[in-house]
């Protein structure tokens, strides 16, 4: 049977390399065992993969090597399919902005709902989650970009929100240094007041952390727009919160330094590819 397979082509000639079990099964005039048989022979065929329940993508010869297209082609349709509001951020976002260093391995989207993890072949998705409460606040259409696609656009982090979804998330952007990479490839290119703006968002830890990193790296404009979030500070806090202080493991190696401007214990170096 050929009907599943022309309307692959027909969603190609489109420029669509997905298609919707429903919109399929709707226009094929098929059973869901009709379109299921269908559609488990095109994934034999390794025309077809399936990441989520209900959305299938078109394998294109030049994709099989990859497993599947670049989610960066299929995310938005992806994300409508699943009725979930997002935004590329992290390495991928980092490196569409320019960010020189950053060879994203994963493609890493922030969202408002826990969703598991996608590995197709080579190709892998990291959902990040963000509690609704801060996702709305932050995912304004101001402050996000296009990602443009041959298969069309998706959302992506503008810089500002980059930089703090890279400090508040750094276990997902190659550790603390991975987030400081970012920080210094970037910061001279963050708008100071959207910065501010954004960064009430966020808890008041991730402002002073990359208030400090800002500075640190010479982006003063954009770090004096985030000082008013540590003269609200009442505590210290490390500047990597996974890494246990020295005198807490009783090496007697010293204690850290501090930055008493951003309230800031500096509890481990830096180290970036400058």
């Amino acid at each position: 049977m050929k009907i599943l397979d022309t309307y692959l082509d027909d969603q190609l000639s489109r420029g669509r390399g997905y298609l919707v079990k429903a919109e399929a099964m709707k226009a094929l005039e098929q059973t869901p065992t009709a379109f299921a048989a269908a559609a488990a022979r095109l994934i034999r065929r390794r025309r077809l993969v399936r990441p989520k329940r209900g959305f299938y993508l078109i394998v294109r010869p030049e994709d099989r090597a990859a497993g599947a297209p670049d989610p960066a082609r299929w995310i938005d349709p992806l994300m409508r399919h699943l009725e979930v509001d997002y935004r590329i951020s992290l390495l991928r976002a980092a490196a569409f902005h320019g960010a020189s260093h950053q060879a994203a391995q994963v493609f890493q989207v922030i969202v408002p709902k826990q969703i598991r993890f996608i590995t197709i072949g080579r190709q892998r998705i990291q959902f990040v989650y963000q509690t609704p409460q801060v996702f709305a606040k932050t995912n304004q259409a101001s402050w996000l970009g296009q990602l443009k696609t041959d298969a069309g656009f998706a959302k992506v982090a503008g810089i500002e929100l980059v930089l703090l979804d890279a400090v508040r998330y750094f276990h997902q952007a190659a550790g603390l240094n991975g987030a400081a990479q970012i920080v210094h490839d970037l910061g001279a290119k963050a708008a100071p007041r959207v910065l501010a703006k954004a960064a009430a968002a966020y808890e008041n830890s991730t402002a002073r952390r990359l208030g400090y990193l800002l500075e640190h790296f010479g982006h003063a404009r954009q770090a004096s727009a985030l000082r008013p979030f540590a003269q609200m500070a009442k505590s210290l806090k490390p500047l990597d919160p996974s890494v246990k202080r020295l005198a807490a493991l009783g090496s007697g190696a010293g204690k850290s330094s501090e930055a008493p401007t951003w309230k800031l214990s500096l509890n481990v170096p830096l180290e970036i590819d400058a």
